[in-house]
């Protein structure tokens, strides 16, 4: 106003607490400047409307697609494509790629007194050997404050006992449609069956991603959340199903693999059964068959064209679009967002200056 900048809203956008960013009213002349150095970059003045379109209260999540085609993207490729640990073994290696000496002398150090740390105590992180554990989470990040989405955590290998602990869940829940969110190596077919068929009944989405709890593991020694309810956020890279997983997530209504998520299979046992299974879930036959042709010593991992192709997945999304901040505000309003009462009370409070 008069020359001077205008504060509307200040929103945190990271997905743990890393910055923020502040919505301004734009003048005439940052929107000219703005669209200049959009044009000099390459940028669609697409990316403009967009911003002006949305009102400083809100903020907008922009669809891959939608940024490629307004160029403010160059590739729908991972981050994996800059830093994977095999890039370097391209021709010719890529320029962020260094090689540092290992047989030179080693640099003088100054000797110094270690004195023994007294031990801590060390919450043990989930072996991908245990069996599949089940957690009710809900969203951590600010942005959805009071609103916010709910979710299970599936991680583990699948075990005989895996459909009736998320039965169990599901009842505690009080039959509420809760997206599942599975990160598994693999395991029990028969296991896998029942759990898909049980996700189909209650026509739940399910989502191939890792939960990062923020309050505490839930398998480690004292963790215990307040009314059985995590904290924690999505993330897809190093989310993984094998197998028998694949055999579970094919039950979900939505299924949804991010790029950054690994889907691996190889034969298995039963398989009349599971291609009856499959055929029950309206999966066609192409997934089955690249099951069988894959040596149960070995594994084949999966391309996003392929679990696309194979029809395991349901659309090009991740788990985000399940699990997001930002997806309580939209309309119809998803089943698994819910507001508590207490962050209810805390988000009207007046802050405090």
């Amino acid at each position: 106003m008069n020359g001077k900048k205008k504060i509307i809203s200040t929103r945190i956008v990271s997905r743990k607490n890393a910055g923020s960013y502040k919505t301004y009213e734009m003048s005439k002349a940052v929107e000219k400047r703005l669209s200049a150095y959009l044009r000099e970059m390459g940028v669609e003045q697409g990316v403009l409307g967009v911003m002006k379109a949305t009102p400083a209260s809100d903020i907008r999540q922009i669809e891959p697609e939608d940024m490629l085609e307004m160029k403010l993207v160059s590739s729908l490729d991972s981050l994996d494509l800059l830093t994977e640990g095999t890039i370097c073994q391209r021709h010719p290696a890529p320029e962020n790629c260094r090689e540092v000496p290992t047989n030179g002398a080693p640099a003088a150090v100054a000797a110094v007194e270690i004195k023994p740390a007294s031990p801590q105590p060390v919450a043990p992180s989930q072996s991908r050997d245990e069996e599949m554990r089940f957690a009710l989470v809900r969203g951590s990040n600010p942005l959805c404050n009071p609103d916010c989405p709910e979710w299970i955590s599936a991680e583990g290998v699948v075990a005989a006992a895996t459909p009736g602990k998320l039965r169990q869940l599901l009842d505690d829940a009080g039959g509420r449609r809760l997206p599942v969110v599975v990160n598994s190596p693999g395991g029990d077919v028969q296991a896998a069956l029942a759990a898909g068929r049980l996700i189909r009944e209650r026509k739940l989405d399910v989502a191939v991603a890792r939960t990062d709890f923020l309050d505490c593991d839930p398998g480690a020694v004292g963790c215990s959340a307040k009314d059985d309810l995590h904290t924690g956020l999505t993330v897809d890279a190093g989310g993984e199903c094998g197998s028998a997983c694949v055999v579970m997530i094919a039950g979900g209504v939505r299924r949804l693999v991010g790029s950054t998520a690994h889907v691996s299979l190889h034969s298995l046992g039963m398989g009349d059964k599971v291609k009856a299974y499959f055929d029950e879930m309206a999966i066609g036959p192409a997934l089955f068959a690249a099951m069988q042709a894959v040596l149960y010593a070995s594994h084949r991992e999966l391309s996003q064209s392929e679990v696309r192709d194979f029809g395991l997945t349901t659309g090009p999304q991740s788990a985000d679009a399940l699990t997001g901040a930002t997806i309580c505000r939209s309309a119809p309003r998803p089943d698994n967002c819910r507001v508590l009462p207490a962050a209810d009370a805390e988000a009207k409070a007046p802050a405090k200056l």
